[in-house]
């Protein structure tokens, strides 16, 4: 107990400040400026010394009086829909490496499709002074985030465009990847296609179905009522609408799958039928290629990337109108797309 009592105590949240590197070195505040800051005029037994100090206190240079000075943090704020979702960590992690090839950090945050939570987030990031966002919209009205952008704070929408704000946006081309993973089941013998989506108000979602509906408008195939299934992409209520989908007197022969989460689902409740069921899935996901699920694949890193490097040529000062970014999806046939319709 003795040994316990004579450690030192730490006292969080006091940190170490240039006086007392100043006062443990035994040199002026100036000084220790010149050290911290690379600048010259000091002598190279002071720099040791004021080092030395630097190491033992275990200071860090307060960047607020820099951010003061220069009006900008070196920091931008990244808004995603869910952190856990697997589409979105290439996403992330192609933002975080443009942000670090600028000297600039990323803090994100996720909204989990929350519109209120959404615009906390990125209000907090910007009371924290982010040089710019990158949004990835929960919410359908961004009229909020007016006053940030014409005070400076450059922002970008990526996977779904802003509502209610001309802005700058980086999408995915889901109208023409669903649009062609219809239509390549139609093209395998299919009549019968079912439709299982995110929640209407999303506008992948809506896009997605739009693409799904042209495919079959171009065959000349009615889509019957039960055929289409939109809303929360929890397992128990995309398991539900699949079993609909598949009972009755003329159940879909195949199903296009509206994203990742819901491609999941499918396969689990396909897997334990006799009968054989085409599916389509948008979004690549994990052993995909093993399962054989066909898929139409967005590129998220890409996405991320090219937002990102949009941001940050804002940043440097480049001027104009918002502008609007698809990039293309392609189809992945691995098997499960393939497969044709019962003679």
């Amino acid at each position: 107990m003795a040994d316990i009592a004579r450690r030192p105590e730490h006292r969080y949240g006091n940190r170490p400040t240039m006086k007392d590197v100043a006062a443990r070195a035994g040199v002026g505040l100036k000084t220790v400026s010149r050290v911290v800051n690379g600048e010259p005029g000091v002598t190279p037994d002071t720099e040791r010394r004021v080092q030395e100090a630097i190491e033992s206190l275990g200071f860090r240079r307060n960047d607020s009086a820099r951010v003061l000075r220069k009006g900008r943090t070196a920091s931008v704020g990244l808004v995603l829909e869910d952190l856990a979702d697997p589409f979105y960590g290439p996403l992330s992690r192609a933002v975080e490496e443009v942000a670090r090839a600028h000297g600039a950090l990323l803090i994100n945050g996720s909204s989990a499709e929350d519109p209120e939570r959404e615009q906390e987030l990125a209000l907090a990031l910007c009371a924290r002074r982010v040089d710019g966002l990158i949004v990835i919209p929960a919410g359908g009205d961004h009229r909020y985030l007016e006053p940030e952008m014409r005070a400076g704070v450059a922002t970008v929408f990526v996977d779904r465009p802003a509502g209610r704000i001309e802005a700058d946006t980086v999408l995915s081309d889901s109208f023409g990847g669903a649009r062609a993973g219809v239509a390549h089941l139609i093209a395998h013998g299919h009549r019968r296609i079912g439709f299982i989506g995110d929640s209407p108000r999303i506008h992948t979602a809506t896009e997605r179905l739009r693409g799904y509906r042209a495919a079959m408008e171009d065959a000349g195939l009615d889509v019957a009522e039960g055929w289409v299934s939109l809303g929360p992409t929890d397992p128990e209520r995309v398991a539900a609408a699949v079993e609909a989908m598949l009972s009755g007197p003329e159940p879909v022969t195949a199903l296009f799958a509206g994203n990742n989460r819901v491609t999941v689902t499918a396969v689990r409740v396909l897997a334990g039928r006799e009968r054989p069921v085409a599916l389509v899935g948008f979004d690549d996901i994990e052993l995909a290629d093993l399962l054989g699920i066909t898929v139409i694949a967005q590129d998220a890193a890409a996405l991320g990337r090219t937002a990102a490097q949009r941001l940050f040529r804002r940043l440097d000062g480049v001027a104009g109108a918002p502008e609007t970014t698809v990039l293309a999806t392609r189809l992945i046939a691995r098997g499960s797309g393939e497969i044709a319709p019962p003679a």
